[in-house]
């Protein structure tokens, strides 16, 4: 179809010709099927729309996940079924399916973006077989009836005028107040069938809960494993999952509630500017008005974008109640100055089952490091009775940018969903992120970290920030380095160094014995490459073998506690670029608080100037007897960061040593140098200047990248004079 709103009218067709027909969408997608949705609602189809929740665009696009596509869709007509883990997408999707045949209207079965939906974890599947006995059949057959046919035609999609329309609204209402008890039921045969239950509200925490939040989505999550720790130390607090938002059952949404509560919270994940209330928590002020329910009850708002929500955040959400004066209408994860929303957060709380191993894993996007990181899931995941969890975050740059790969292994379920902030074992794969990020921030003391870099123990003085090291002796870090690139160029290949780094992990992390992981890795190999032939599978077997011997460690001086940082130099950077910008591009945009941006979304041009990442790992070297002026490199990079320079004679004066140029060849180019100069810490060595290069003998030569910047880095700045 040419968009969601063409793919929403093929979905109500099948539909209407008696196919039962789903679809998956999320975002502006979504919200272009809502004329659609009113439709499949209003006509009884027993539609299902799988929606991994994301925001809106609105001041600014953000292809990441909260509630706000869903909500705009919660007048529609259609039920809606929350998830908050991967497990439960498993088991209530089905619940949806079962649901929607049941009682004749259709469902969104929504999860939260990104967060759940690209969450790798260990779950139980159900079989196809195991689902067929829970279908009622005879329901489906009966909606096979109903279907458009010449052989029993009727007139469907009337127009009607103010007589008769509202009683056609009205008409179905009893099937709506069926669906609490239609869906309980469904879930009970799931539950049957699987051993995990589930209500339309499920309740955790103390018996004789006083402070309780009423939550959905992945949030319920962190927020059960905070109660869980929360109550160990003897507070009482406790937690409602909303699992069926539409139609909401007021009678059960009550009936989950501890007697006991004194103060409830609704947090909802999603931004309604100008209403007295996000959704969630107006529907449950009308049930508490309702029923006479005497608690005090607050709203809060959190996780817009994916913005983290921690178990620090959730304690401060359970600190809020108890307060003399707690605030109401707040924000929970940012730190609102303008109108004092936010709530205080205390320091990191980690509230993980003891004995969960966490890692955290920086990469570069295209060298192989995500991909490694779901194998290694896998392998521990399939053959141990642990369990796995696997979370990405991605910068918005795909190749070439960052990965941080967050993993978790332990014996007990694993609930965090949320960053690893406490690790026990960090990698970072690409040497240059040593000045561009805060690499170990929240290891653990007696941590592990690993380098990839070809620096020598003699070498790191010279090459780590001060802040690091000290961070390292202070923390008494195991440090190891491999020389991943040399490891991967010698094997053939390239740049992709994710078995070296993969190797690396099993040995020193010690998640599972190490010659069984070799073993699983080999395996792990011979699945995934097998169809590409006997030499690429030779290669990244060498890769693991070698990838064994190389892990160097290197000593951690004592003196290293007590240096200090090194200052800055001062640069006449924009306002922006200094407050803004740069607090981004090195991963604390969490703490700029909200006076830091414009109220419509508008920000100044001609900054990505100022971000110089040098993460290459090589980069082209130009070779000026071999050049034809040909241009093509310039022309086929894809970063503009070859550049061809014209210069008069005049305008070399004070020009570096190694600012070599050509007599300009063409004609009205007399009396002008030509030079091809590299931007090297733009460029992120994909090699096509060197590829294209029809010179004879290559003009464009990819060398190491610390071979280059010393000499380029002042030639470039030179040239842009």
């Amino acid at each position: 179809m040419q968009s969601e709103a063409g793919a929403a009218g093929a979905v109500h067709g099948g539909l209407a010709g008696g196919a039962l027909t789903i679809t998956f969408t999320a975002s502006q997608g979504l919200l272009l099927m809502i004329p659609n949705m009113y439709k499949i609602a209003g006509e009884m189809l027993p539609a299902v729309f799988h929606v991994s929740a994301r925001a809106i665009a609105s001041h600014a696009l953000s292809i990441f996940g909260d509630h706000q596509d869903v909500m705009a869709c919660r007048q529609t007509g259609f039920s809606m079924l929350a998830e908050a883990s991967v497990q439960e997408v498993m088991d209530l999707a089905l619940v949806a399916h079962m649901s929607a045949i049941e009682s004749s209207l259709p469902f969104v079965s929504f999860f939260d973006g990104f967060r759940t939906s690209h969450e790798i974890q260990k779950i139980e599947v159900i079989d196809y077989e195991d689902m067929k006995p829970l279908i009622n059949m005879e329901k489906i057959a009966a909606f096979r009836k109903r279907a458009m046919n010449p052989e029993h035609p009727d007139v469907r999609g009337t127009a009607q005028n103010p007589d008769i329309y509202f009683q056609g609204r009205e008409a179905t209402n009893v099937y709506y107040q069926a669906v609490p008890g239609i869906v309980q039921e469904c879930m009970d045969k799931v539950g049957a069938l699987t051993g995990r239950k589930y209500k339309l509200f499920d309740y955790v925490g103390a018996v004789d809960a006083e402070r309780v939040v009423v939550s959905m989505g992945s949030s319920c999550e962190t927020l059960e494993e905070t109660v869980n720790y929360l109550v160990s130390k003897g507070e009482k607090v406790g937690l409602i999952k909303v699992r069926l938002f539409r139609p909401l059952s007021a009678a059960h949404l009550l009936a989950a509630l501890p007697k006991t509560a004194k103060t409830v919270t609704v947090l909802d994940r999603t931004k309604e500017p100008g209403a007295l209330g996000d959704p969630l928590y107006l529907d449950v002020c009308t049930a508490f008005v309702e029923a006479g329910q005497k608690a005090r009850l607050l709203a809060g708002r959190y996780g817009l974008g994916s913005k983290e929500f921690t178990p620090a955040m959730s304690k401060a959400v359970y600190d809020n109640m108890a307060a003399k004066t707690p605030k109401n209408h707040f924000t929970v994860g940012i730190d609102d100055d303008v109108t004092g929303s936010s709530l205080a957060i205390s320091g990191p709380l980690d509230s993980t089952p003891k004995g969960t191993v966490q890692c955290k894993f920086w990469g570069l996007g295209s060298d192989g490091t995500v991909g490694a990181n779901k194998q290694a899931i896998k392998i521990i995941g399939d053959n141990t009775d642990m369990y796995a969890q696997g979370y990405f975050a991605y910068d918005s740059k795909k190749s070439g940018g960052i990965t941080i790969s967050h993993l978790r292994f332990g014996n007990s379920p694993i609930q965090s969903t949320y960053l690893v902030t406490a690790a026990d074992y960090v990698a970072c794969h690409n040497p240059s992120y040593v000045h561009l990020y805060d690499l170990l921030d929240g290891i653990k003391d007696g941590g592990t970290f690993v380098l990839n870099c070809a620096w020598t123990a003699k070498d790191m003085d010279q090459m780590l920030p001060a802040s690091m090291r000290r961070t390292m002796a202070e923390k008494k870090l195991k440090f190891y380095t491999v020389d991943a690139v040399k490891i991967a160029g010698s094997v053939g290949l390239g740049g992709r160094i994710n078995m070296i780094m993969q190797t690396a992990f099993f040995k020193l992390s010690e998640v599972i014995p190490f010659d069984q992981a070799v073993e699983l890795l080999k395996q792990g190999i011979q699945t995934a490459y097998g169809k590409k032939g006997e030499k690429i599978v030779n290669m990244n077997v060498a890769a693991v073998e070698k990838g064994m011997d190389a892990i160097v460690e290197v000593p951690v001086p004592e003196a290293w506690k007590k240096l200090t940082d090194e200052t800055g130099a001062t640069t006449n950077e924009p306002a922006y670029v200094h407050n803004v910008m740069r607090p981004v591009l090195a991963q604390k945009g969490d703490k700029l608080p909200v006076s830091a941006f414009s109220l419509d979304g508008t920000m100044p041009v001609a900054t990505s100037k100022f971000e110089k990442r040098g993460v290459a790992i090589k980069v082209p070297e130009w070779i000026a007897d071999n050049c034809i002026q040909c241009n093509q490199c310039a022309f086929v990079c894809p970063h503009s960061a070859l550049r061809p320079v014209l210069s008069t004679k005049d305008e070399l004066a004070g020009a570096p040593k190694s600012f070599a140029t050509l007599e300009t060849k063409g004609k009205g180019m007399e009396g002008l140098n030509f030079r091809i100069q590299v931007n090297t810490l733009d460029c992120l060595g994909c090699g096509n200047c060197a590829d294209i290069c029809p010179a004879k003998e290559k003009a464009l030569v990819m060398q190491p990248i610390a071979t280059q910047t010393g000499v380029q880095v002042p030639n470039f700045e030179f040239s842009e004079t």
